[in-house]
């Protein structure tokens, strides 16, 4: 991967102008990468850690289980983020970290971190923006938890995720990866399997969207985002 390439970079850089040296800084940031297959657990909640996580490639999420062992997926994680951020100031983990599909990690000392923020107030600043979008996901999730039918739900995680993997380059015209399975938007969105499968036809019958071989396939966004009352300035 070449530092033009790598997801961090292109993620900070629309948050503030970066210099070529705080460029590459960015693409020296980490020790060594891991790679995980699909559906396997990544960090666990309880765990503590002396670096953060940098997802490369692929899509993970956040989770947390209930007592009676149901799952409630809480983000989903894109390439460019630095998922675990908050080990740098916590203790343990207050929630867990899943692969949707194989991913690659990089992982970057909290040293290293807190080195290149002191070092660059931009690259800081952008770092701080970022966690303030990401504070602002969750928001609007809970929002579509309390407020919008299964139907909205659907159609507002769809374009948030269209936005945020066209905001790394990893679009291609209206088509985006789309390797979630319907429990999965159904863990994302607390809906039942039978509830996620309806308002995804119902979606298709309206000409919004296509989903075939894993790619998701936007036919029309004015009309998606409307229906999921999505206003991607929060991104």
């Amino acid at each position: 991967m070449s530092p033009d390439d790598n997801p961090l970079r292109r993620k900070l850089s629309a948050r503030a102008p970066l210099t070529a040296h705080e460029e590459q800084a960015l693409f020296d940031l980490w020790v060594r990468t891991m790679t995980f297959g699909a559906r396997r657990d990544i960090v666990r909640e309880g765990e503590s850690a002396g670096s953060c996580g940098l997802l490369l490639s692929g899509l993970a999420c956040r989770y947390s289980m209930t007592s009676d062992g149901k799952r409630q997926i809480t983000s989903f994680i894109v390439p460019g983020d630095i998922y675990d951020i908050q080990s740098f100031l916590l203790e343990t983990m207050d929630h867990s970290i899943a692969s949707i599909s194989p991913c690659e990690i990089a992982i970057i000392p909290h040293d290293t971190l807190l080195a290149i923020t002191k070092s660059s107030q931009r690259i800081s600043l952008a770092i701080w923006k970022e966690s303030l979008a990401e504070a602002a996901i969750f928001r609007q999730w809970i929002v579509n938890l309390g407020r919008r039918s299964a139907y909205h739900r659907i159609a507002h995680i769809m374009c948030e995720m269209f936005a945020r993997h066209r905001m790394v380059g990893l679009t291609d015209g209206s088509r985006v990866a789309w390797p979630i399975t319907q429990a999965e938007l159904g863990d994302a969105t607390g809906l039942s399997v039978v509830h996620v499968n309806r308002s995804l036809q119902a979606l298709r019958a309206e000409g919004l969207i296509t989903l075939s071989n894993g790619t998701l396939e936007i036919q029309d966004w004015a009309r998606l985002s409307q229906v999921g009352q999505f206003d991607g300035r929060y991104l």
